[in-house]
């Protein structure tokens, strides 16, 4: 009687447990310097230790197989290198790329494991507030700052669920 219960325990618990079917980072670049052109706009000093910081707290806890793609302006590049790691510099990602190019780079929400994006503002805004109705439109995203999110699958439906916001402030 005893082994029944527990099977049919777990059988209820299985079924409602989510499935990670996929992870998306965005991760806006830190502090950068005014002026112009913009896409060589390099880091402040104040910018790369935001950087640093959130790649100390980032790189630990992703997995070894994660997609890095990196806009091509100079501080994006900037604040990945930070995390030492290989990444992929994608055009369609740059300064004024549209949320859904952004998600199609990423491969959304198809992509398996974990994809980190380190784009620009208003892009990265636009897109946490597309997959979580519940941020408010016009959100800026800080300086440096990461948003998690994670694509859970239950029942054969992809939600997409906010798993954290980190500020380089925090770390």
């Amino acid at each position: 009687m005893l082994i029944f219960a527990v099977r049919n325990y777990l059988t209820v618990l299985n079924r409602d447990l989510k499935e990670i079917a996929m992870e998306l980072i965005l991760w806006r670049h830190a502090e950068a310097e005014e002026g112009f052109p913009d896409m060589a706009r390099q880091l402040t000093g104040k910018g790369l230790d935001q950087a640093r910081r959130v790649a100390d707290w980032l790189k630990p806890k992703l997995p070894e197989k994660a997609r890095i793609i990196v806009s091509p302006a100079r501080r994006t590049q900037q604040t990945a290198m930070a995390l030492q790691l290989d990444f992929l510099t994608d055009a369609a990602i740059g300064p004024g790329a549209s949320a859904r190019a952004v998600l199609a780079a990423a491969n959304w929400p198809d992509a398996e494991g974990t994809v980190v994006i380190v784009g620009h503002q208003p892009t990265l805004g636009e897109i946490a507030n597309y997959l979580i109705p519940s941020v408010p439109p016009g959100l800026r995203v800080k300086k440096g700052s990461v948003w998690w999110i994670r694509c859970e699958e239950k029942e054969n439906i992809n939600e997409p669920v906010l798993h954290t916001v980190i500020y380089p402030e925090m770390l």
